[in-house]
């Protein structure tokens, strides 16, 4: 079911997949995209990901929503990883609003799972986290502002030709946000890493430093397998599986009370 939400006052698009009626209580599952690379563009972004969860919803029996980032898809905005941030947070509201979940398993790809460990570790609602070659900071991005904005700007993520109003205030969340730190916060809740052992994006040691942080995550690497592990069918069945066992993973105090 495609829908909208809001997001401080912009509108992002959105897809519920809604469980079998005979679904058992538990968590929600949010799928999160990556920053846009390659040949696809922005407005492309993450159209393949409402058959993902529409699978997931189906298969493990759970309510489940995919939706696009600020600056990607038809959601509205321009990129700013502060706004990203503030999208999944409300992502996870909206989710609450059209269902009853028991907590909310986040699945980030790539950029989405680093945004997806920043939100979790402060999240109480967030009962677990599965990453598929997420990155292990934004150093990269940090190190050339300029250079990565005209970029942003190339893939049509950002669109509005005076945003942002500072880059230097743009640049600094770059560094303000660590998938790392957040990652050790977030334990003990359980979280899984993916990662192809022939990323040539995203270097395994990024999910090795996410894993070693978490102290208790489970790492799963995949060989042969580049940077798009949601088109590895070995990729995706692991996944699957792990989110069937999170089902019934024990619910954060907060969250029941939430």
């Amino acid at each position: 079911m495609n829908e909208r939400f809001d997001s401080n006052g912009l509108s992002l698009a959105c897809h519920v997949a809604q469980p079998p009626d005979d679904a058992r209580s538990g968590p929600g599952v949010i799928l999160c995209h990556g920053f846009p690379i390659g040949p696809l563009d922005a407005q492309l972004s993450a159209g393949t990901f409402p058959q993902l969860i529409d699978r997931i919803a189906s298969g493990i029996g759970c309510v489940a929503m995919t939706f696009n980032f600020r600056g990607c898809g038809e959601s509205e905005g321009d990129f700013s990883l502060q706004g990203w941030v503030d999208d999944l947070r409300n992502a996870i509201s909206h989710l609450e609003s059209v269902s009853k979940p028991k907590g909310v398993i986040l699945v980030g790809t790539n950029t989405g799972g680093s945004i997806a460990v920043c939100v979790g570790a402060d999240d109480p609602r967030v009962s677990a986290l599965g990453l598929l070659s997420p990155r292990a900071d934004f150093d990269d991005w940090a190190d050339h502002p300029r250079r990565f904005l005209e970029h942003a700007r190339e893939i049509g993520a950002i669109k509005k030709p005076q945003f942002p109003e500072s880059v230097d205030e743009w640049a600094r969340e770059f560094r303000r946000f660590r998938p790392v730190a957040s990652a050790r916060r977030f334990a003990p809740r359980p979280m899984m890493v993916m990662h192809g052992e022939d990323d040539d994006s995203v270097p395994v040691s990024d999910a090795r430093q996410l894993v070693n942080a978490h102290d208790n995550a489970e790492l799963s690497l995949f060989a042969g397998a580049g940077h798009r592990l949601r088109h590895d069918p070995r990729a995706v069945a692991v996944l699957i599986g792990w989110l069937d066992r999170m089902r019934s993973v024990t619910v954060h105090p907060a969250a029941e009370n939430a």
